[in-house]
């Protein structure tokens, strides 16, 4: 059977279909090409959200943190500052009542009879401690009365107590601003002995402090050891 050619109708039917095929796979594929180029800007609008809410929390967890330390800093300001406030009182207190003390040693000067009786008792402590033969007696110039009498009688005490004689000579060179008391010298004056009423206060404020702030102020909890 021979193949006739086609008419122009036939032609323009073909041709239509070719057509219409064409433009049903360019439909398709833009319809693929869309879906694909939506599924992208989606992903890629997640993952811009994603940094951006990422750079977001960071900024505000920076902030966060930062307003936490300052707000440690501005309380280890104020802690400080109440704790030097109350070390300060604590202080002033303690140096009104050490500054009672020295008015009692101050009366104590000022008492004659107690205070020759301190004057001889704190001279034969000396005298056992230097154990010469000679010592010098340095007193204030107020007290060079007083204090050779009381020397006298220690002299008398330590001869008593020791069996040994020691001669005393007492001389006015301590300061007229000190409260009281005697300085003893040895005789070749290499050994010195602070027996003043303010050493004496100064030693005991020394040795006494911790306890007095126990007494005072209750102990200390962040101590750890105690002698």
């Amino acid at each position: 059977m021979s193949s006739r050619p086609l008419s122009e109708d036939e032609v323009i039917t073909e041709m239509n279909k070719m057509v219409a095929f064409i433009k049903q796979e360019a439909m398709e594929k833009a319809r693929e090409i869309k879906v694909k180029a939506d599924e992208e800007f989606a992903i890629e609008k997640a993952k811009l959200v994603k940094q951006e809410q990422q750079a977001i929390d960071a900024q505000y967890e920076k902030k966060r943190k930062g307003a936490e330390v300052a707000q440690k800093i501005a309380q280890s300001t104020l802690t400080n500052k109440s704790r030097l406030r109350l070390l300060q009182q604590r202080e002033e207190h303690l140096q009104d009542l050490f500054y009672s003390a020295r008015e009692m040693i101050l009366d104590l000067a000022r008492d004659k009879a107690r205070y020759v009786q301190f004057l001889e008792g704190v001279i034969v402590q000396g005298f056992l401690q230097l154990l010469e033969e000679e010592v010098t007696v340095h007193a204030r110039e107020a007290d060079v009365e007083l204090v050779k009498r009381a020397t006298e009688m220690a002299e008398k005490h330590y001869t008593d107590i020791s069996g040994r004689h020691v001669t005393a000579i007492v001389q006015a060179t301590l300061n007229k601003d000190l409260a009281g008391g005697v300085k003893l010298m040895s005789g070749n004056q290499r050994i010195t002995l602070d027996n003043t009423l303010d050493e004496r206060l100064r030693l005991l404020e020394d040795r006494m402090l911790p306890e007095i702030r126990s007494d005072l102020f209750g102990p200390n909890l962040n101590r750890k050891f105690y002698s």
